[in-house]
């Protein structure tokens, strides 16, 4: 099974202008990304996918692939497919969207998410880590997964789902197993291309979370859960605890 690694990066961040060139402890963090990568067993090729030239500087700078795009894509889904498009959505099976501000991803993450795979039944894979701070659970900044019974999400949210009844929200996790939302996604090319198509709907405007777009279209997600935690670099607060 081919699968690629595609990772989004743009300079023009609302919350964290220039974010894929910011130093980590001697190296950019888009460098970061690509060499966590690069070291997964399972990718037979790792790609950038930007409309900035500064970044496509870095990443030729230290010998990685990368792909311009156009700057016009609303979101890094749109991005990885016009990539996928010009590397030629034929010759992988699986494609792989890299957060691009996820430094410290695992390779062990994104093995375990084209490892979903091998069931031809899946569309779409993510990862979900075990949430036990109840800080965590009410920050909405965090995203919240339920799944079925064969390992699909049900719903995603930025509320603490489920709701537990009996309880006082200050202790929901000893009460429950929550699962965390950690936002790899790996795609088949043929639902790559549908779903870039699809309008924005009603779930994902309530909730400004793109993937309840695909539930409402009925696709499904297969949410597979880590033991590796996810360290994202979203403003430069959250830089301060690397540096």
């Amino acid at each position: 099974m081919k699968a690629v690694g595609i990772i989004p990066a743009r300079y023009a961040s609302t919350r964290f202008p220039g974010k894929p060139l910011v130093d980590i402890k001697g190296k950019t963090m888009i460098r970061r990304v690509y060499e966590q990568a690069a070291k997964s067993h399972l990718l037979t090729g790792v790609f950038v996918a930007t409309d900035d030239q500064r970044i496509v500087m870095e990443v030729e700078s230290f010998g990685g692939n990368v792909i311009v795009t156009s700057p016009n894509h609303p979101s890094g889904t749109d991005r990885c497919y016009e990539a996928l498009e010009k590397i030629g959505k034929d010759k992988y099976e699986v494609a792989v969207n890299i957060q691009g501000d996820e430094p410290f991803i695992h390779p062990e993450q994104i093995d375990k998410v084209v490892k979903c795979f091998k069931n031809s039944e899946v569309q779409i894979a993510t990862l979900a880590h075990h949430l036990m701070d109840n800080r965590d659970l009410i920050n909405p900044s965090i995203v919240k997964i339920t799944r079925n019974v064969n390992g699909e999400a049900l719903y995603f949210s930025r509320s603490p789902i489920p709701f537990i009844r009996e309880s006082s929200n200050t202790d929901w996790t000893k009460s429950y197993t929550f699962l965390k939302h950690i936002g790899i996604y790996a795609y088949r090319p043929d639902v790559l291309e549908k779903i870039v198509k699809l309008a924005p709907s009603s779930l994902e405007k309530a909730e400004s979370l793109e993937q309840l777009r695909w539930l409402e279209n009925g696709f499904s997600v297969m949410v597979e859960i880590t033991d590796k935690e996810s360290f994202p670099v979203d403003t430069p607060e959250d830089l301060k605890k690397f540096i």
